[in-house]
């Protein structure tokens, strides 16, 4: 019976064992287990057999070969390696080829390896990248690898870029990653956010969360077109990108929406606002992350199947739209989560632990809210979940499209600060009037700001 433990003793035989045992074994399965667990090999390792093994018609039994190969300590032969690189299809096979090849970390292969630079297959490039990167402050490498950066697929781009070109920002304030500033905590400013944002500083916010409002829905949302209301938004969240701290999130609540057809001679219009709205993001520095669904109750939407249920003729269909996504973004960055993590103390971290009971799926079921006062306002519940879940205790935030101020009660509510901006002067007013009558912002005192008043905070 073949075992992990009688692999390793054959390995330490001198004569041939573990070559003996390989050619005694008919089905692949057992080939493939006794290649996957031979482990560290000796340096005296008898590795003929091995280079057999290259012409096995299994892709796994050719890969398990060369991965062993790989391991023999810069004695392995390149010749045959590159042979088998040329005719090899398989993706897996040929990445482990030029990752074997690295490992002997000889500058006689640099040439080889610039030649794997050349591959139609991006996974093949990065790791002839990673194979050249042992070889530091070498001219030559860099001179090979420095253009790649324009390359056309994104992950190379990404590798050269971060190796080459990011250098720490050297940053405008001496902010601390987990600090803001005093002037934006817990403030409402009664404005356009362009016009506000210009008086924020760079890398002041730690979240954005917001619902953009909807294309020619409402009174308060009117453009003169769909092209002209998605450049609007594209022009808010680059300034959103700009304050937002390096590797922090944007949370975008959105979801396609009908406009009503003029007359019965006509059709009505569907603009997939989440769709189209995305591009934009990734353009400007925004790195997509997650896509979460947040299903409502069918009896909280307008009913679009009605006519369908009495006619049934297909075309016809119209299914009553239950859900709205959130789309999730990340600032780009070349730091890990683990650096924004470190930057607070570790009680911060403990405290800001989410608890038992947290959703596992990217399928929120949460009812909606309905307000007199505004039409589409954020449930507590779905607010909660999102600063929960992408901030910690003392962070800043921000909501652009302030509406009802769902997002400031509810970062309040869980220790963390808000600023939020509003046009509409009736919202403004009512986030002030509950205030006074309810408490909204307790604790912290809530700052209501005109766009000139915010102005000379600034300063």
């Amino acid at each position: 019976m073949l075992t992990k433990e009688y692999i390793t003793k054959l390995k330490q035989d001198k004569n041939g064992a573990i070559a003996k045992l390989i050619e005694a074994q008919r089905d692949v399965g057992s080939l493939n287990f006794i290649l996957e667990n031979l482990g560290q090999l000796p340096n005296d390792f008898s590795s003929e057999f091995l280079y057999d093994l290259l012409e096995h018609s299994h892709a796994q039994v050719r890969l398990n070969a060369v991965k062993n190969i790989g391991k023999l300590n810069g004695k392995s032969n390149v010749k045959s390696l590159y042979t088998l690189y040329q005719h090899e299809t398989d993706t897996g096979v040929r990445r482990e080829i030029v990752s074997a090849i690295g490992r002997q970390k000889k500058c006689e292969n640099k040439p080889l390896l610039y030649s794997f630079l050349e591959d139609v297959d991006p996974k093949i490039i990065c790791q002839a990248i990673r194979a050249l990167f042992v070889f530091e402050k070498d001219k030559d490498v860099e001179e090979h690898l420095r253009p790649l950066v324009n390359h056309e697929n994104e992950m190379v781009r990404t590798i050269i870029y971060k190796e080459y070109f990011a250098k720490e920002k050297s940053a405008k304030n001496t902010l601390a990653h987990a600090e803001t500033f005093h002037f934006l905590k817990n403030v409402v400013v009664n404005a356009d956010v362009l016009k506000a944002l210009k008086f924020v500083p760079d890398e002041s916010v730690h979240l954005t969360f917001t619902s953009p409002p909807y294309y020619n829905a409402r009174d308060y949302s009117i453009y003169p077109s769909y092209q002209a209301y998605l450049e609007f938004l594209e022009k808010v969240f680059i300034e959103t990108h700009r304050i937002t701290k390096e590797g922090r999130f944007l949370i975008v609540n959105t979801s396609p929406i009908i406009i009503p057809r003029v007359s019965r001679s006509h059709s009505s219009k569907r603009y997939g606002i989440p769709f189209d709205l995305h591009p934009y993001l990734v353009k400007n520095g925004w790195e997509f992350i997650d896509d979460i669904v947040w299903l409502k109750p069918e009896a909280s939407v307008k009913n679009r199947i009605g006519g369908f249920m009495q006619h049934r003729k297909p075309l016809g269909y119209k299914p009553n739209s239950v859900t709205e996504y959130l789309m999730v973004y990340r600032k780009a960055t070349e730091k890990l989560l683990d650096w924004n993590i470190r930057s607070y103390d570790r009680k911060t971290v403990e405290e800001s632990k989410v608890a038992d009971g947290y959703e596992t799926t990217n399928v929120w079921r949460i009812d909606p809210c309905f307000d007199k006062v505004h039409s589409a306002i954020f449930p507590v519940e779905l607010c909660k979940r999102v600063i929960q879940y992408y901030s910690y205790k003392g962070d800043l935030v921000f909501d652009p499209f302030g509406g009802s101020g769902t997002v400031g009660r509810t970062a309040k509510a869980l220790e963390r600060l808000f600023f939020l901006t509003e046009q509409e002067p009736k919202y403004f007013e009512y986030m002030q009037s509950k205030t006074k009558d309810s408490a909204l912002f307790n604790e912290r005192k809530t700052i209501f700001l005109t766009l000139e008043q915010f102005k000379e905070s600034a300063k």
